[in-house]
């Protein structure tokens, strides 16, 4: 059986044509798009992002997929051993001409109305102790990759390995410290959010299994930290918070996690984590080297931070790293 034929008798959807779009395969029936989801993580996960992607639609945000039920009214279906999930859209954004630091700031400021707080997508409140399980599960793995794939990639893993983990305890250390901030407000309430924020307001389409629940400041450092790795001018990232705070000012507990959100690797950590299961291992490493030689500018912003976005850290009693 095809997956024309399992949207037909499993959903009543008669395919009028397939499509790719953003390397996913879709089928259209009218005006509406289907692509079919392999259910790899708990199926919990996958009915807390659709509550999410149903109250956005609910609330002007009609690009997003919406998982459907199947005929039988239920949301998972099981075809040739594996279980599948069918998202729908129906309209496609066209080009939003709003500044991106405000439009990203608007849609936490309707993500912050979602009553419930999930529990297999919640991060809130939870950094300290996801970063340290992610560093942990890191180290113990490593090595044993190291041993079994003595290649040119996982000798700078190892090189770089005891400076990761060191800038990885230090972002862990004041994100401890920074909990004990009391200058918050409103704009520190969870929200709607991204995995892994770059942009995904401006796509034509929203993925719901891109959707998480946070505080705001994940999406805002985020961003940033692909203007870093892309070594972007300070100007624009500038523009971007200020763009922001004009709809959602930030207040001093925000930006204490945002710097410390922005000094813990993600952006090597993820990679690191890629490269268990990846396959290419002179990508990883081009990959890998361009990230590590990219820390010395990516700490040099760090390092006046606060003072590039109009913030004295001193006059406000905001901690700073000394060794950066």
């Amino acid at each position: 059986m095809s997956f024309n034929d399992f949207l037909s008798t499993y959903y009543g959807i008669q395919v009028d044509e397939k499509i790719g779009f953003a390397r996913k395969e879709g089928y259209r029936t009218g005006n509406y798009f289907n692509f079919i989801t392999s259910i790899e993580n708990k199926e919990m996960v996958y009915l807390e992002q659709a509550s999410l992607a149903y109250f956005l639609r609910d609330n002007q945000i009609d690009f997003i997929t919406l998982p459907i039920p199947n005929l039988q009214g239920e949301w998972v279906t099981s075809y040739h051993n594996k279980n599948y999930m069918v998202m729908q859209v129906t309209n496609m954004q066209q080009e939003d001409k709003k500044l991106e630091g405000r439009r990203l700031a608007e849609f936490h400021q309707i993500g912050s109305r979602y009553q419930y707080q999930p529990k297999e997508i919640s991060s809130y409140g939870r950094w300290k102790s996801l970063w340290i399980e992610k560093l942990d599960y890191i180290e113990s793995r490593v090595e044993e990759e190291a041993n079994k794939n003595p290649n040119a990639y996982y000798q700078l893993v190892m090189d770089v390995l005891p400076y990761i983990i060191g800038i990885s305890e230090n972002a862990i250390q004041y994100i401890r410290e920074s909990e004990a901030e009391t200058r918050f407000h409103e704009v520190d309430q969870g929200t709607i959010t991204f995995h892994r924020y770059h942009n995904q307001l401006n796509n034509s389409i929203l993925w719901v299994e891109n959707l998480v629940y946070d505080h705001p400041v994940r999406d805002v450092a985020e961003n940033i930290r692909n203007c870093l790795v892309k070594k972007e001018s300070k100007e624009v990232i500038h523009q971007f918070l200020n763009e922001y705070q004009t709809v959602r000012p930030l207040s001093i507990f925000s930006l204490r996690l945002l710097f410390g959100r922005l000094l813990f690797p993600n952006h090597i950590l993820d990679l690191l984590i890629h490269g268990f299961t990846a396959e290419n291992d002179e990508i990883l490493y081009k990959e890998l080297r361009s990230l590590v030689d990219n820390q010395t500018y990516y700490e040099d912003v760090l390092r006046n931070f606060y003072e590039s976005i109009n913030i004295n850290p001193k006059v406000l009693n905001i901690p700073m790293i000394n060794w950066l």
